[in-house]
């Protein structure tokens, strides 16, 4: 049996163990361990989900009479029936004079808010928009980097019952505006500019765009950052966020209350195939899926300092602002991961004494590539673990992570999406680590891998689906007549069962391995490929900074392509090419072996960092993409435009 490269030296003292303990106490219950507390929780799902609202002292102005009226019935379940609440109010819940708050800008801006003073900001904020005529329902969109003004402005709009939605402000007008423009929103919140490798990149000719073309904009907030003499003309009438905060507020902040599944968050998906869908979420399910999350999987407690590096157009922004539920210190960045060194972030680490590092699986393999080993570098006493997402992390990575930052440090890969503002998938602080692998599936989620005849299977690739209702199921798609695009999205492959579009294996002992995204898998001679398989060999090559691989039809079957991007003046040659197909061919199996291996310049990538197969998928395959503002680097599809002109015509 494979030796765990981390196991927990002290799971007793966990949340979670406490948590089973509970259960065992109230529900009479034997749990010994992880595997059979995760499978009460999917078999009794009303009562976990019932102990989960009470451990958390789930502030409520009315009780629920049912907590869920039927767990088999997607979409459509009804979740803590009669309960009257507000988001805002359980994430307020503290007002005492420890930080909630740590901004960090890579110009250097240090700025740090307490809970008592949060509480104050944002009843100032929310005394602003009741002026402004916000009521429940509304919506307030942002365009802004991830600081404390951000949340603010999110628990302000929140605890009216309005609905907030953001993007981060390196999307140009167009991607802003595909989003924003679908919700209608009534007061628009931008930032003047933000830093990115210590330059300043003004925004303001965007805010102009965005309020010259969506009428329903009636009020704008600007958030002076970056500028030292911004535009005060830029938007007439705008009101800047300093001035708000300057006045004295005659209106103490109250919370609306309102039912479990009233919404509260707009998010998008990713939009690289057609108009973004815009995914509302409702406010009682993120509540108990983050605070499930944050205190059993991550065990978080008042004593953390987390950080997520993430942007405003991820939803890792929504899942970390829930940190302060818990009373944790949370720090928010804005900047290039790697500025002014390639070491930033690591020693950010010590100088903020962070216990939950959180990242993307493309940034743990950029460090890995640039060479960086923060264990001869730093201290890192305070971190207790590491979260990566955005993508499948590979083995390699695993290793790298042990040998080069921290040995002893719980790395939860951790696996759900913007559908869910939240994961199927992630860790557990009473599991070990295996090497390429997730630690377990969500307590609660009941997630399956179903084989080609709609039969979960284990051990085997399949398509991941959950199989009971959660709370935490969207509540609607924006302008979504019918429920059509919503259903169409999760339960067009198989019926009440939510079919989330992973290829994932799930092992015995319950860990998972995602292959990657479903509509991305490769099918040469019938034979279902995993992208992830691929990429975990190639990209362990010395020469090789990044890669993608695409599916080409041609002559009724499919043909694998892998294209390269090579470290700074490496050249893709025979020898090259030959290695490469030889470690995938040892490593995976022929039928993984490309037809085709081409060196590009670029990959291109969605600002949440994750590979945009799909779009390379259908350009190589001569169709039409129709946006492409959710891209950090849309210029990349034109490489392969041109090499599907040039080089990868059918023959």
């Amino acid at each position: 049996m494979t030796a765990p490269l981390w196991t927990p030296s002290s799971p007793e003292k966990t949340q979670i163990d406490a948590l089973r303990r509970a259960i065992n106490d109230i529900h009479s219950q034997s749990l010994e361990d992880y595997s059979e507390l995760y499978q009460w929780s999917v078999d009794h799902p009303a009562e976990f989900w019932e102990i989960v609202w009470k451990e958390n002292n789930v502030i409520a102005s009315e009780p629920y009479t049912q907590v869920v009226d039927n767990p088999k019935k997607m979409p459509g379940a009804e979740w803590f029936k009669g309960a009257r609440l507000n988001f805002a109010e359980n994430l307020l819940r503290f007002k005492d004079d420890k930080t909630a708050l740590i901004f960090v800008g890579e110009n250097k801006v240090r700025k740090e808010l307490s809970y008592q003073d949060l509480y104050k900001a944002v009843e100032k904020f929310a005394a602003f928009l009741r002026e402004k005529g916000v009521q429940k329902g509304d919506r307030v969109a942002a365009m802004m980097p991830n600081m404390i003004e951000t949340v603010v402005g999110m628990l302000a709009t929140t605890s009216l019952g309005a609905i907030w939605s953001s993007c981060s402000p390196d999307f140009g007008s167009e991607g802003i505006l595909s989003r924003f423009s679908q919700i209608q929103p009534k007061v628009f919140v931008a930032v003047d500019a933000y830093y990115y490798k210590g330059r300043p990149v003004d925004c303001q000719e965007k805010i102009r765009d965005v309020v010259a073309n969506i009428d329903s904009i009636d009020s704008v907030v600007l958030v002076n950052y970056a500028l030292d003499e911004p535009d005060y003309n830029a938007v007439i009438d705008a009101v800047y966020y300093t001035d708000i905060q300057l006045k004295e507020c005659d209106t103490p902040l109250t919370f609306e209350q309102l039912p479990f599944d009233h919404p509260i968050y707009i998010l998008y998906s990713s939009g690289t195939t057609g108009k973004p869908k815009c995914i509302v979420h409702g406010a009682g399910g993120v509540l108990l899926q983050h605070l499930k999350e944050h205190r059993y999987h991550c065990d978080v407690t008042r004593d953390d300092v987390m950080f997520y590096f993430t942007t405003c157009g991820w939803m890792m922004w929504n899942w970390l602002v829930s940190g302060i539920a818990l009373g944790a210190t949370l720090v928010l960045y804005d900047g290039a991961p790697f500025f002014p060194e390639k070491d930033s972030l690591w020693a950010l680490c010590d100088e903020l004494e962070i216990s939950i590092f959180g990242t993307s699986a493309k940034y743990i393999a950029a460090c890995q590539k640039n060479d960086l080993s923060p264990i001869n570098t730093q201290k890192l006493s305070s971190l207790k673990s590491i979260l990566s997402t955005g993508s499948p992390l590979v083995p390699e990575s695993y290793d790298y992570v042990y040998s080069d930052i921290k040995k002893d440090v719980q790395l939860s890969s951790i696996s759900g999406g913007t559908d869910i503002v939240s994961c199927f998938m992630l860790g557990s602080p009473v599991l070990p680590v295996y090497r390429g692998e997730l630690q377990c599936r969500g307590l609660g989620m009941d997630v399956n891998a179903f084989d080609e005849n709609g039969q979960s299977v284990i051990d085997q690739q399949g398509e991941l689906v959950c199989t009971s209702a959660f709370p935490v199921q969207p509540v609607m798609f924006w302008n979504d007549q019918d429920n059509q695009r919503y259903k169409d999205a999760y339960f067009a492959e198989y019926e009440n069962v939510w079919h989330h579009g992973d290829y994932v294996t799930i092992n015995n002992r319950g860990g998972i391995v995602v292959w990657g995204r479903s509509d991305a898998t490769l099918n040469p001679g019938g034979i279902r490929i995993g992208t992830a398989e691929i990429y975990r060999v190639v990209e362990s090559f010395e020469d090789v900074e990044d890669s993608i691989v695409v599916g080409q039809q041609l002559e009724g079957d499919e043909r694998v392509l892998l294209f390269v991007k090579l470290r700074d003046g490496k050249q893709l040659d025979g020898k090259l090419r030959i290695a490469l197909r030889q470690k995938i061919k040892t490593e995976c199996t022929p039928r993984h072996v490309p037809a085709m291996i081409l060196q590009v310049a670029d990959i291109p990538y969605t600002r949440s960092g994750k590979k945009v197969e799909i779009a390379v998928k259908k350009i190589i395959n001569g169709k039409s993409i129709d946006n492409t503002n959710a891209l950090a680097n849309p210029e990349a599809l034109d490489i392969y435009k041109q090499l599907l002109a040039e080089e990868l015509r059918a023959k």
